[in-house]
């Protein structure tokens, strides 16, 4: 159980070079763009244009700040994404092209290496306590706003605005959360990918 604070995050480029990203976690720790298992991180969007490629990697998006975007996926029919619309997971390596609805926006963006890994991310509205069961080998809390507790067993931690709480092996008790007194959080959960089935 570890707390990533805000201020601890490393910026890097984007792999196409149209801008910059907060990185919060990898695994393996320090893996580059083309080596990562898995990789949570924020960037700020502030012109129109198209995502980087990466191949064999399935992202999830989720718009934390500004008016939000126009998401159009290779064969997908075109997604407006909002800081209030539920995250969206699609292959990273199918070409997309983002348009800002009016000024730029901050993003979080969840990826996994598809034969290594599979992830999951909910966005919660947090008021007063809850317990969740978080079934994964894996887990992270992101506190995007307010402040909240987290009680895992005998462990305890404080999340504030853009705090990264990380769980590299989930207990079977479940998460008893207290937000103070309320937050938006993003519960991320991380399997190992199931094998594909057989001819």
């Amino acid at each position: 159980m570890r707390v990533i604070r805000a201020a601890d995050c490393r910026r890097t480029s984007w792999k196409n070079g149209r801008g910059e990203t907060t990185e919060v976690a990898a695994s393996p720790p320090g893996a580059g763009l083309d080596e990562f298992h898995w990789r949570v991180s924020m960037a700020r969007v502030a012109r129109n244009g198209p995502f980087s490629s990466f191949e064999g990697v399935d992202r999830t998006l989720a718009i934390l700040d500004g008016a939000g975007l126009r998401l159009d996926i290779a064969g997908r029919v075109p997604v407006e994404l909002t800081a209030g619309s539920p995250p969206l997971s699609f292959p990273a390596d199918l070409p997309a092209t983002a348009s800002l609805a009016d000024g730029p926006v901050l993003d979080l963006n969840v990826m996994t290496r598809r034969a290594a890994v599979e992830h999951a991310v909910d966005r919660l509205a947090l008021v007063g306590r809850r317990e969740l069961r978080v079934d994964a080998a894996a887990g992270l809390m992101f506190c995007r706003s307010g402040s909240v507790e987290v009680a895992i067993g005998a462990e305890e931690a404080t999340l504030r605005a853009d705090d990264t709480l990380l769980v590299e092996r989930s207990p079977a008790v479940p998460w008893a959360l207290r937000a103070q007194p309320s937050a938006i959080l993003f519960l991320i959960r991380l399997r190992p990918a199931r094998p594909p089935p057989r001819g």
